[in-house]
Order: structure tokens, then sequence, then C-alpha cells
């Protein structure tokens, strides 16, 4: 009888939505936007920003974590939002344009949580230990694990992204380097520029590039593959350089036994189908890229569920983790062979995920306020559009990378595929120049803290700003024929 009722409030509910569908889309239609930019809603709304956002970079000062302020701040402006659109008559304007942002987060969100939970469990499964202790146990110098690391940095974000192959490689550069502050501060920030780097040119790899990706119709999923060549050329200008500041000596290997556990290198596998499946959805059925990834999640799931019949667990995997202290000494073994997909889940970076929502609907809310539309005024009709893209690289390194490209797309300024690509490129690798501008460096900040820090970064900033100018010109240089 439950199941018949849940059914049918199920249905019900998919009933309902399949009604209202249509309807928000044809309002959306119709929508048109009033300026309140120098309304005192306006002013108001943008101090509510500028004070959240103030509490998102001393996050590692007042340990508040990011999401927090963020999603009160967006919860306040939207209410302000709708609040002057009642107040002029429009009580339609602000739900389709909330709308809007929610469908937008929905699809980062639900794309990242199956691509951070594959990642999850690739490490329960061992496979970055394995890697790890590869590098560990090999007799190289600190100048060769310099050098793998950033070049492993670079090659992994594309496929890991960029926070995981940081977080991965630095934890390789404090084992390595020890007590020795200055290798393990400068070869961190080689890892930051490198993954940030590697990042740019993959959708997989930025949050900035899967941006503009799931956007549709701007950059196609191989069109991205031209910015390799600026990618490494930003990346490797400041690495030469803080090469030789790098001691030569050679440390003692490390040890380590990394045993993998049962099916790894089966779920690598389906990650490489859910990426494929992710870029083949997209590219040849028009279908936003999330459906492909949620469609790999499901395969996850299913193997976990093989997993579990094979260990003779019980198959119900919310009865595996509440069960967990019922299973025998000699079934211990087993338990630690399979895995439940859900705990997976929940080691997702929420904190990150909800920092996306409350950013999303900030930029969002101000923007239904015309402040986008200034700024796009003033950027891409003032500045013009090179000067403007070169722009948000600065802006990355000092707001983040992510709510700079969110306000780009929603401006959508009229760019040829050069510029689109150049915007990608500064807005993924602009972040470098400062440890704060990026996940990645913020990140290895917490990981290596008291050693890479925000003044040891800014010590060689002069050295990633002259990757990050290089890295313009290249792409210029090579992928000219992108622009008019």
């Amino acid at each position: 009888m439950a199941c018949k009722r849940d059914g049918s409030l199920i249905f019900r509910a998919l009933f309902f939505l399949l009604l209202l569908v249509p309807e928000v889309a044809l309002s959306a239609d119709s929508t048109e936007l009033i300026d309140f930019t120098r309304h005192w809603a306006g002013f108001l709304c943008l101090g509510i920003f500028f004070v959240a956002y103030s509490l998102v970079i001393l996050e590692e000062k007042i340990h508040l974590r990011k999401s927090k302020p963020v999603i009160v701040a967006a919860g306040f402006i939207w209410i302000i939002v709708a609040f002057v659109y009642a107040q002029s008559g429009d009580t339609h304007t602000a739900e389709v344009a909330v709308r809007h942002n929610l469908l937008e987060f929905a699809e980062l969100f639900l794309f990242l949580l199956a691509a951070m939970t594959y990642i999850n469990t690739m490490d329960d499964r061992g496979i970055f230990n394995l890697l790890r202790s590869w590098l560990l146990s090999k007799e190289f110098s600190l100048r060769m694990i310099f050098c793998l690391t950033g070049a492993i940095s670079f090659l992994l974000s594309p496929i890991a992204d960029n926070l995981t192959t940081a977080l991965l490689m630095s934890t390789v550069v404090m084992a390595v380097g020890g007590t020795n502050v200055k290798f393990v501060s400068i070869a961190c920030i080689n890892i930051v520029v490198a993954a940030n780097a590697g990042g740019a040119f993959s959708p997989f790899g930025d949050i900035t590039t899967l941006m503009v990706w799931q956007k549709g119709g701007l950059v196609e999923f191989t069109e991205f593959f031209h910015l390799v060549l600026p990618s490494l050329v930003n990346w490797l200008i400041p690495a030469s350089i803080m090469f030789f500041f790098i001691s030569s000596e050679t440390p003692d290997p490390i040890e380590e036994k990394v045993v993998l556990r049962d099916g790894a290198w089966v779920i690598v596998g389906l990650f490489i189908v859910t990426i494929t499946l992710a870029v083949s959805v997209h590219s040849f059925l028009h279908l936003p890229p999330v459906v492909g990834m949620m469609t790999g999640l499901g395969l996850l799931k299913l193997f976990a569920y093989y997993l579990q019949l094979k260990h003779h667990l019980p198959v119900d995997e919310g009865a595996v983790a509440l069960g967990a202290e019922a299973i025998h000494d000699d079934e211990e073994e087993a338990k630690q062979q399979s895995f439940n997909v859900f705990t997976k889940l929940a080691h997702a970076e929420w904190d990150t995920l909800m920092f996306f929502y409350g950013v999303i609907l900030c930029v969002g809310g101000l923007g239904t306020l015309g402040y986008l539309e200034l700024v796009s005024t003033l950027m891409y009709g003032d500045l013009g559009v090179t000067n403007a893209n070169i722009l948000v690289g600065f802006l990355s390194a000092l707001i983040d990378n992510i709510p700079v490209m969110f306000a780009v797309l929603e401006m959508m300024p009229d760019m040829e595929l050069g510029q689109w690509l150049l915007v990608t490129l500064t807005a993924g690798v602009g972040g470098s120049m400062l440890s704060i501008g990026s996940a990645a460096g913020v990140a290895v900040m917490g990981q290596a803290r008291g050693v890479y820090t925000f003044m040891a970064h800014l010590k060689w900033s002069w050295a990633i700003f002259l990757g990050y100018a290089a890295s313009i010109w290249v792409h210029f240089l090579v992928n000219g024929r992108f622009f008019n």
C-alpha cells in the first residue's frame, strides 16, 4: 500500500511539473528587466554581496565555511529583488529570473556531484595512492620531484579536476620535502599553477571551463583543446624560473605498500565511459552534458551493487552503511573490498557545491537589478572585448573565477570563438596569480598550512604574471584564425 501511495505522489508531482514547465518557458520570453542600479535596493544588494564575499576571502582567518555567507546573501538579495519588482507592479520577472538561475545551478550541481563521486571512489579504491606511492619510492632529486609533480598536475587536472590534482600532488611534495620549507613552498606554487593551467583546456578540469561548455553553442568540447599550448606556456614560464631556486639534493626514498581494492580499474574504465557519454550526448544529441554524467553515476551504482553481491554483503546500500558493526571479523576484508556509493556522495565537496549555489544566485540577483548590463557596457563596450577578457583574469585572481565567469556568461557579450577561448583561458589561469584566486590555491593553503601561504605565493606572482601574459600572446599567435 505504501509503494502505491508513493508511486501516486510521484506521478502527481511529475504531472504538475509537466503543466508548469510550458508556463515558465512562455513567461521567460516576456520578461523585461527594470534598471535598479541607482535605487536604494540596488545599493543594499551590492553591500550585502560585498560583505558576504569579504567573509569568503577571510575564510582561512575566521574559519567560516565560504558557503554560509553567500547562501544567506543570496536569500536576502532575492527577497529584495522580488520586493522592488512587486512594488513596480511586476510580480512575474523575479520568479522567472530565479528559476533560470536555479536551472543553471542544478545542471552544474549534478554534473559536479557525479564527477566528485567518481573521484572519491577512485581514491577509495587506491588509484591515487598508487601514483603517490610510486613517486615517493623512487630516488628522485628535489628538482626532479618539482618537475614531475608539476607535469603530472598539468596532465591529470584535465581529467580529475584542478582541486583534486593539487591536493594529491601537494601531499607528495610535503612527504618528500619534510622540513625543507623553501622546497615545499615553491613546489606547491608550481603545482597550483600547473593544475589551473591544465584545467583551463578541459571542461572536466576547471569549473569555469565547464560553465562555458554547458552554456551550449559557445565552444564545442574539442575546441577547448586549442588552449593546450597557451596553457602549457602559462605553466612552463614560471616553472622554468622557479626551477633554479630548487636544491638538487636527493632525499631518501619513502617505501609505501599500496594494494588496490577490488574493482579499481573497472571504476577508472567506467569514469572514462561516463566522460564519453557526457561529451557524446552534448555534441551529437544536443542534450545537457549532465545527462551523460548522471547516467554514468547510475552505472557506478550498478557496479557497486555487483560488488555487494560478490562479497556476500547486504545489497541494500543503506543497510551496509548502518549495519557495519554487525559484520563479523572474518567478513571485514569483504566489507573493505565493497563500497557504498552513498558514502562517496556524502564525501563530495558540499561546501564548494553550496558555495556555487550562493554565488550563482547572488550574481543572478544583481543581474536582475541591472548591474550585469552596466558592467557589460563598461567592460565590453568602453574597454573593448580583448581588454575586457584580459581583465577577467585579474578579477579572477582577486575575487575568484567562478562568480566572474558566471557574470560574463550572464552578460553574454557578442564574441567570436577566439574571444570565448580567450576568456576561458584568462579565467582559468588568471586565478594562479594569487593563492586565493583559485580553489586549488585555497585548498593547498589548507593542506600545507604555514608553509604555502598567501605571502609565499605573492613573492612569485611576478613570474606567474609573465606566464599569464605569454599565454595570451601565444593564444593570439596560434589561434588567430578564430578571430575576425
